[in-house]
């Protein structure tokens, strides 16, 4: 599911650090790593095992936030014939984690890296993390490389998956690679980014895909005090983005077809999450045409305006129930990913998410044509209740951080009256519900002395913003 993160422009304010550490000790967030483990990542970084495969000759780059230690991907683009060739390298976790070994136990506990404004909780020791497993500029890293012939519509045609050495050329982060692209100074390899980028985009609007480009929520200060503002995506996060998701389904598609893998699955949605969103949008005072589908909906929305970026952040609501599916010997009946409407697997975050492990290592052989290794099937069954678990916490962890931003944005104003839109009335009482402010993109509680009337604009008083507790909560005016 996408997560809408929220970042600390400046220190965190005082007024949210006690909130933090009280959400993470009620989530039970790990804290620093075992001594064990800390001493079993050391070990394992001056002893990886490597590859003979040598493709350090490629001229990878990594495309990540500025501040990013922690680099999974680095890629390479160049064209053949009509078509491109795209070369993705993966971090290999595996050639420093055993199974069973003191990291291999911590990270199934921890299931994946947590982030929060102040801190990030990672999957792994920063020693693996963040320095021997990553990618990092002009340093030689184990890897699993995938090669992925692509068409000149956008459509892949082949893909090997192997291991092999590689060496990043450069950290670039997204406004520099964008700024370069808008200038026509970028490399090829990153204006190729760019042309697979829009095909695959395409490819995915045509199936009925939806690929949310969440904005970021920061917190800026002022002599006013402090305020929320979204940051919205650059257009090469998406492109970027877009090569992940081809992987994930070249992934998906080995797997399927070796009878034997994890997928990334979720169900259709149904028309009550329609009717709300439809609220949502009316709430933000956006256009939801009769008969246009979540995907053209989607597509249209502008993550730069203020209103977008929140109706975005509502759309995630559409990656919820999204699980892990374990199969070997036959396929699942319902194989799919409904929000991206094609069959799809983790496979690119190995350094932030359990499951890619597994899903590399069946990958591997699936393409070299030899038995999956014995530990990723006898353990495999077990990793889609792990990730479960795991994203549940991050999910109840962005949330709370979230409700922790909005109460605080209003604490000052409390009996202040504002404008908003019913989104959801509680089906057993039709006096509870949910609202959207209109002009703050807020969401908050309301109880009304009568039925709410779902979908309707009204005036709501606010009656409570607890930092504390992470409510906000209003009553509707007459």
């Amino acid at each position: 599911m996408p997560l809408q993160r929220v970042h600390f422009v400046e220190d965190v304010p005082e007024v949210f650090r006690a909130s933090l550490q009280d959400i993470r000790r009620e989530l039970e967030v790990p804290a620093e790593f075992p001594p064990e483990v800390v001493a079993a990542a050391i070990e394992a970084a001056k002893n990886p095992r490597l590859p003979e495969l040598d493709r350090t000759a490629v001229e990878f780059v990594t495309i990540d936030p500025p501040d990013s230690m922690d680099l999974d991907q680095a890629l390479h683009i160049e064209r053949a014939g009509d078509g491109y060739t795209v070369h993705y390298a993966i971090a290999d976790v595996a050639a420093f984690v055993q199974p069973g070994d003191p990291i291999d136990r911590e990270a199934r506990r921890r299931g994946e890296t947590l982030y929060a404004p102040d801190k990030r909780t990672p999957l792994h020791p920063p020693e693996l993390s963040e320095g021997a497993a990553s990618l990092l500029a002009d340093q030689v890293r184990p890897a699993v490389l995938w090669t992925i012939s692509v068409d000149a519509n956008g459509e892949s045609t082949d893909v090997v998956c192997e291991r092999a050495l590689v060496k990043s050329r450069a950290k670039l982060n997204y406004a520099g690679v964008q700024k370069d692209l808008d200038a026509g100074t970028a490399s090829e390899s990153l204006q190729l980014l760019r042309e697979v980028g829009k095909l695959r985009e395409q490819r995915e609007l045509d199936r009925g895909g939806v690929n949310l480009p969440i904005p970021d929520q920061e917190i800026v200060t002022s002599n006013h005090g402090w305020g929320l503002e979204f940051r919205a995506p650059l257009p090469v996060e998406g492109w970027n983005a877009q090569i992940s998701l081809l992987t994930g389904m070249a992934a998906a598609d080995l797997m399927i077809g070796g009878e034997i893998g994890i997928l990334r699955t979720l169900p259709e949605s149904h028309e009550d999450l329609r009717r709300k969103l439809g609220a949502t949008a009316k709430a933000l005072g956006i256009d939801w045409p009769e008969g246009t589908s979540y995907a053209g909906f989607i597509h249209g929305l502008d993550p730069k305006v203020p209103a977008h970026a929140a109706m975005l952040a509502a759309c995630t609501v559409l990656f919820r129930g999204a699980g892990y599916t374990a199969f070997s010997g036959s396929v699942p009946e319902r194989p799919q990913h409904a929000a991206m409407k094609a069959e799809y697997a983790h496979v690119t975050a190995p350094l932030r998410r359990l499951v890619d492990r597994w899903t590399s290592e069946i990958c591997l052989a699936l393409s070299a044509g030899t038995e999956v290794p014995g530990w990723v099937r006898e353990s495999m069954d077990d990793i889609p209740k792990i990730m479960d678990d795991a994203d549940r916490r991050a999910n109840a962890y962005e949330r709370s951080i979230v409700g922790m931003v909005e109460a605080g944005l209003v604490a000052e104003q409390v009996g202040s009256v504002f404008d908003g839109v019913i989104t959801e009335v509680d089906q057993r009482e039709n006096t509870r519900g949910t609202v959207v402010l209109s002009t703050l993109a807020i969401e908050g509680r309301v109880n009304g002395p009568t039925p709410l009337p779902l979908g309707q604009a009204v005036r709501v008083k606010l009656v409570e913003a607890d930092i504390a507790k992470r409510v906000v909560a209003f009553e509707l005016v007459a």
